[in-house]
C-alpha cells in the first residue's frame, strides 16, 4: 500500500511560515515545476521521480491554501503540462486536457470522496460511486472524429495545444479509422493514453543495440519517442497500443453514467482497461491493493489506480480548478528502491544564480533503469539527511521515473567522509554566494558577469516558450557564446555578421547555416508576452507574463509604467501590484530588472532589431456578474461554498473573502452573520441563494 512520502526539504512548515517566506517559496516553486514539466512532457527526459514531483506540487498547493492572496499567475495549480514541442504542427484542443492530483495514502483517497461530498453540499453518508481504471503509463492523447470518421490527433502539450501526430497515430491499429455501431455523436473526441507492451519494448531495444543506435529507459519514453517520429513507417514499426478512457468535446451526451460513456466507446471500437465500479473507499482501496499486487504480471506499466465519480451529471457541477478535474484522483503506487554509492556533489548553476546541488551516483538499475544522477535540491536537502560524498544511499524510483537520494545508510559510511560544505562562493565566476533570509537557495551575487547565469539566460531565451528558435540548441548556445559569437540576445539577431565563422565549425554545412539563420529571421516578430517570458526576469513565468502583456498591451507601454513604478508611492506601482498574482516580492524582481542599466540597453537593442507584437486585452464573459467583486456568506441550501465560488468565478466575477465598499454583490445563506450585516452598513446589494442562481442562469 502506498504511503505518504516523507517530507523531502528540510523546510518550516506552512503553518509557521510567514508571508515574506511563503512568497518567496512560492516563486521557487513555480520556476523548479514549470522546468520540470518541460522536461517532463515535451522532451520526454523527466529529471526528477514522480514522488519528488508530487511532492512539490503538494507544498506549493498547501502554501497557496493557507496564503490565497499569494497565490501566483504562473502557479503549478495553473499550469498542465508542457509547450508542444518543435517540428509538428499544432492543434488547440477544444477541451483543455487536464492532468490529475495525486493521493498516496488511504487517507488521501478518503479525503477525496470528502471533497465530493462537501463541494456537491452531500450528506456524509451519500453514497458516492467511483469508477476506478489502472493508470497507464503512456502518452496521452486525444482522438477527433467528426461524422465517424476519425480526422486529427494532438497530444496533451500544455493542455491547451499539442502536437499534430495524427498520421503516426493512423498506425495503431487500436484507433478505428471509422467508428463502429450506431449512435455516436457527430463530434466525439476521446481520449486515452498510447503505450508500448513490455514485450514490445525488449524487442525495441534488442534491435536497436543491433544496431548500434541508444536504448531507451522505459517503455513510457519509448512510447513518447515513437509516436514522435516525422516519419510514420517508424511510428508504425514500433507497435504502439491505445486505451480509451475519457473523452473531450462531444456533440451529444455519451451516457448518464462514467459506465454507460464506456459502454459506448468500447460499443463504437475503442479498447478500455479493465475498471471497477466502487460504491465506498474500502472498495477503491480494494481494487489498488488487487491492482498493485497483480501488475507484475501485466505486459504494460502501470503506476498507480485512477478513481472517477460515475455521475456524470455530477461530474459536469463539480468541474475543475485550474489544471486538474475536482472529480478524479490518481493514487500511486509505493516506490522501487536500491542501494548505491554517493560519489559526489557537485553544485551547477542556473540562470537567476540559484546554486543547485547535484549528487554523481554510482550507476545503479532501479526498476530496469539505469540511473547515474540525482538533484539534492539545496543545502538544507543535504543538512537533512547529512549526505557526504562517499555514503552509500537509497535510491527510489517513484511512477517508474527516474529516482531521488532519500536516506542515508549510516552504518555503511566510509571512514574518514566529511560533511558537505556548502559553497559561498559561485562556482562558475568565484563571486560571493549568498542566501536571503526566508529563502532555501543560495545564489551567486555576479549576475551578468557569471558566465553560468549569462550562458543560462541565453538557453532560455531562446527556449521553446520564449522565441523558441529552431536549431539553436543548448549546445550550440553554449558553443557560440564560448567562441565570442555572442554575447546578448541581441547577437543572436546579428549571427548573419558571422557566418564565416559558423561555416568553419565542425558539423555545420552552407544548408545548416542557411537553415540557422532562417530560423533566427523568422523570430524576428514575437508576441510581448513571449519576449517578456524571454527576458528572464526572476519570478516571471509564462502566466505572469502573458498577464503583464494583457495589462500593458505594448513594450513602450510596459516600459513607462515601470519607470513610474519606481516610486512606490505612485499610482503605477499601486497598478502593478494589483494585478492578480502580482505581489510585493514579484513586483520587486520586476522593477529590480529595469533599474539595472544593462537591461535597459539590452531592451533599446532588441527593440529596434524585432517587431515585438501588442497583445489585445482578453474577451471576458458577459453576464451579471462580469467584473463584479462577489462574498458569500452563511450557509447555502443547494450549493457547496467551492461550488458557488466556482459558478461566481466562471461568470466572471473576482470572489473575496470580505465585504467592502468595492464589493458588488454579497450572497447570503442561512445563519449570515457580519458580513450581511457589513453589507447593509455598507449599501452593498444582497442577494438570497436563489436570486444568484436566477442571475447566473441568465447570463
Amino acid at each position: 500500500m502506498a504511503g505518504k512520502p516523507a517530507r523531502k526539504n528540510a523546510l518550516p512548515a506552512v503553518d509557521d511560515l510567514t508571508e515574506i517566506e511563503a512568497a518567496a517559496e512560492l516563486a521557487h516553486l513555480a520556476r523548479e515545476i514549470a522546468r520540470h514539466d518541460q522536461l517532463y512532457y515535451a522532451k520526454d527526459a523527466p529529471e526528477i521521480s514522480d514522488a519528488d514531483y508530487d511532492a512539490l506540487r503538494q507544498r506549493n498547493a498547501a502554501i497557496e491554501e493557507r496564503f490565497p492572496d499569494l497565490a501566483r499567475n504562473d502557479s503549478p495549480n495553473r499550469r498542465v503540462g508542457a509547450s508542444p514541442a518543435a517540428g509538428f504542427k499544432k492543434i488547440t484542443h477544444a477541451v483543455p486536457m487536464l492532468s490529475l492530483d495525486n493521493a498516496f495514502s488511504p487517507e488521501d483517497v478518503t479525503e477525496f470522496v470528502a471533497r465530493v461530498r462537501r463541494f456537491l453540499n452531500l450528506g456524509a453518508d451519500a453514497p458516492v460511486e467511483m469508477m476506478a481504471e489502472p493508470k497507464i503509463d503512456g502518452l496521452s492523447i486525444s482522438l477527433r472524429y467528426e461524422d465517424g470518421r476519425f480526422v486529427s490527433g494532438a497530444t496533451r502539450g500544455d493542455g491547451t495545444t499539442g502536437e499534430n501526430v495524427t498520421e503516426n497515430l493512423r498506425t495503431l491499429d487500436e484507433i478505428p479509422d471509422r467508428l463502429a455501431g450506431k449512435g455516436w455523436p457527430a463530434v466525439l473526441e476521446v481520449r486515452g493514453e498510447v503505450y508500448m507492451s513490455k514485450r514490445e519494448f525488449r524487442a525495441l531495444n534488442e534491435r536497436q543495440v543491433a544496431a548500434g543506435a541508444k536504448t531507451f529507459a522505459n517503455p513510457r519514453n519509448a512510447a513518447a519517442g515513437s509516436l514522435r517520429q516525422l516519419d510514420a513507417s517508424v511510428t508504425a514499426s514500433r507497435r504502439l497500443r491505445f486505451f480509451g478512457y475519457a473523452w473531450g468535446e462531444v456533440s451529444a451526451p455519451l451516457g448518464k453514467t462514467l459506465v454507460e460513456a464506456r459502454d459506448n466507446l468500447a460499443r463504437w471500437g475503442f479498447t478500455l482497461n479493465d475498471g471497477r465500479l466502487c460504491g465506498t473507499v474500502e472498495d477503491m482501496l480494494a481494487f489498488h491493493r488487487d491492482l498493485e499486487a497483480g501488475r507484475a504480471g501485466l505486459d504494460y506499466d502501470i503506476d498507480g489506480v485512477v478513481y472517477k465519480v460515475n455521475r456524470l451529471d455530477w461530474v459536469g457541477r463539480l468541474g475543475q480548478v485550474s489544471r486538474s478535474p475536482r472529480w478524479a484522483i490518481a493514487h500511486k503506487f509505493a516506490a522501487e528502491r536500491a542501494e548505491t554509492v554517493l560519489e559526489k556533489i557537485e553544485i551547477q548553476v542556473g540562470r537567476t544564480g540559484t546554486l543547485t546541488p547535484v549528487a554523481h551516483l554510482t550507476p545503479v538499475t532501479v526498476g530496469g533503469v539505469v540511473v547515474s544522477r540525482a538533484t539534492l535540491h539545496n543545502e538544507d536537502e543535504i543538512r537533512r539527511r547529512d549526505a557526504r560524498e562517499g555514503d552509500t544511499v537509497v535510491i527510489q524510483r517513484a511512477g517508474d521515473v527516474i529516482p531521488q537520494v532519500v536516506e542515508v545508510v549510516a552504518a555503511k559510511r566510509p571512514k574518514g567522509a566529511k560533511p558537505f560544505v556548502f559553497p559561498d562562493h559561485c562556482p562558475a565566476c568565484g563571486s560571493l554566494a549568498v542566501r536571503e533570509e526566508g529563502e532555501v537557495a543560495w545564489r551567486c551575487t555576479g549576475g551578468l558577469i557569471c558566465p553560468a547565469q549569462a550562458v543560462e539566460r541565453l538557453k532560455h531565451f531562446v527556449s521553446r516558450d520564449a522565441f523558441d528558435i529552431e536549431g539553436l540548441g543548448e549546445k550550440h548556445v553554449e558553443g557560440f557564446w564560448q567562441d565570442g559569437l555572442i554575447k546578448t540576445p541581441g547577437d543572436i539577431f546579428r549571427l548573419e555578421r558571422h557566418r564565416a565563422a559558423l561555416l568553419e565549425r565542425e558539423g555545420w554545412g552552407a544548408k545548416s547555416v542557411d537553415n540557422l539563420l532562417a530560423a533566427i529571421e523568422g523570430r524576428k516578430q514575437v508576441s510581448l508576452d513571449r519576449f517578456i517570458y524571454a527576458l528572464g526576469i526572476r519570478q516571471v513565468g509564462e502566466a505572469t507574463a502573458k498577464l503583464l502583456a494583457r495589462t500593458y498591451h505594448s513594450l513602450a507601454a510596459w516600459r513607462a509604467a515601470m519607470g513610474a513604478a519606481e516610486d512606490r508611492a505612485s499610482e503605477a506601482f499601486g497598478e502593478l501590484t494589483n494585478i492578480d498574482g502580482v505581489g510585493p516580492s514579484m513586483a520587486d524582481d520586476i522593477l529590480g530588472f529595469f533599474a539595472e542599466p544593462h537591461n535597459r540597453e539590452v531592451l533599446d537593442d532588441l527593440d529596434a532589431l524585432l517587431d515585438i507584437t501588442d497583445v489585445s486585452a482578453p474577451k471576458t464573459v458577459q453576464s451579471p456578474f462580469t467584473g463584479k467583486t462577489v462574498v458569500f456568506t452563511g450557509t447555502l441550501a443547494t450549493l457547496g461554498r467551492k461550488e458557488a465560488k466556482a459558478r461566481a468565478e466562471s461568470l466572471g466575477a473576482k470572489v473575496a473573502g470580505s465585504v467592502s465598499s468595492k464589493t458588488d454583490y454579497v450572497v447570503v445563506g442561512a445563519d449570515a452573520g457580519s458580513k450581511a450585516k457589513k453589507a447593509a452598513e455598507l449599501g452593498v446589494t444582497v442577494l438570497s441563494e436563489d436570486e444568484f442562481l436566477k442571475m447566473a442562469e441568465s447570463a
